[in-house]
């Protein structure tokens, strides 16, 4: 499934817009809750994304990899420090989420490029 990270990110956002339109309560409570969580708190942002990173490599979620790479990147996470979380990952995942470290890398040079 692994597509370019500048291509997911188009294609995720059209995707919200579109499922918005039939199921707006869902989106909105979501996002709600999302961005409750997702805020400073006792855990400054850069410190739950890059959780939330470890979590996606760990789960196999490519589009979490993905999110979560870009958030602890835009909330001022350093590379080494995204391919750390991501190791973490990979500790609670074992092999299956070891195989999910090229595209965490693979994202962050897309991000690095923009």
């Amino acid at each position: 499934m692994t597509t370019e990270p500048r291509e997911f990110f188009e294609d995720y956002k059209k995707g919200l817009r579109a499922i918005k339109e039939e199921a707006a309560s869902t989106i909105e409570g979501f996002n709600h809750f999302y961005g409750k969580v997702m805020s400073e708190g006792a855990l400054s942002l850069k410190v739950k994304e890059l959780i939330a990173l470890a979590v996606g490599v760990a789960m196999h979620c490519e589009n979490c990899i993905m999110i979560h790479a870009r958030g602890a990147k835009k909330s001022g996470a350093s590379r080494e420090e995204i391919l750390e979380a991501a190791s973490v990952g990979v500790v609670m995942g074992g092999g299956p989420a070891f195989t999910f470290l090229p595209l965490v890398q693979k994202t962050l040079d897309s991000l690095e490029k923009e």
